[in-house]
């Protein structure tokens, strides 16, 4: 058994446009804390105030549709779904007023994965670690109850762990089980850092990653497997 470690990053304060994200967490967490098998999760709202993705409020709907490629469904309490720019399917194209300032909202980054790119290599130049990143969101899932975190943006990490081919402890092959680690990531560092404690990263150390050059809209399910769009 894998012994994982959840580590929430504290101490960051409240970020507005301009900031180094990178920086931000190497300050907060030291700059000799970083280890190789670490993966750092950063929520989205972090890197949405860092590259001023933050319009007035009253602009809701627009930027809703503004962000949204197609709208799915409309429900009668005024939500929406919708895809995304980046094909990610969720609730009011992931636009949000949650821990953002009086009177504003927060837009998704224009390109999560390159945000995640870019904080990764940050962290490299600054510590000399090379470590994962992840971007993280909360979005509801289709037939069950309940939010969780999920990742939309990857750097240095396939975003699955696949076993198709290899055998079971019974000895049966493997077909379709293609772990969706960079989103179990996301949801496993969200127990660290929770909706309203003021902590917006954490660092897990010793999960079962795969190095590599994934990125995130490899998790999107493209529409002609989707029976449900």
């Amino acid at each position: 058994m894998t012994d994982i470690q959840i580590l929430g990053i504290t101490g960051i304060p409240e970020v507005t446009a301009g900031d180094d994200v990178g920086l931000l967490l190497v300050d907060a967490f030291g700059v000799d804390s970083f280890r190789a098998d670490d993966v750092v999760v950063v929520t989205q709202k972090v890197v949405s105030k860092a590259e001023g993705r933050l319009v007035h409020d009253e602009d809701k709907d627009a930027a809703i549709a503004g962000e949204s490629v197609r709208i799915l469904r409309r429900t009668v309490g005024g939500m929406t779904i919708s895809e995304t720019k980046h094909g990610f399917v969720c609730a009011n194209a992931g636009v949000d007023s949650s821990n953002v300032q009086e009177g504003h909202i927060a837009l998704l980054p224009v390109d999560p994965d390159a945000s995640a790119r870019r904080i990764r290599s940050r962290i490299q130049h600054l510590t000399g670690v090379d470590v994962g990143v992840v971007i993280s969101d909360t979005f509801g899932r289709a037939w069950r109850l309940g939010q969780t975190d999920v990742a939309i943006g990857v750097a240095g990490i396939d975003p699955f762990l696949d076993y198709r081919g290899s055998t079971d402890a019974q000895g049966r092959t493997l077909n379709a089980t293609r772990i969706a680690i960079a989103d179990e990531l996301a949801g496993a560092a969200e127990l660290a850092m929770g909706k309203v404690e003021n902590v917006c990263a954490a660092v897990i150390r010793g999960a079962a990653i795969k190095r590599g050059r994934g990125r995130a809209t490899e998790l999107v399910r493209p529409p002609g497997e989707d029976f449900f769009r």
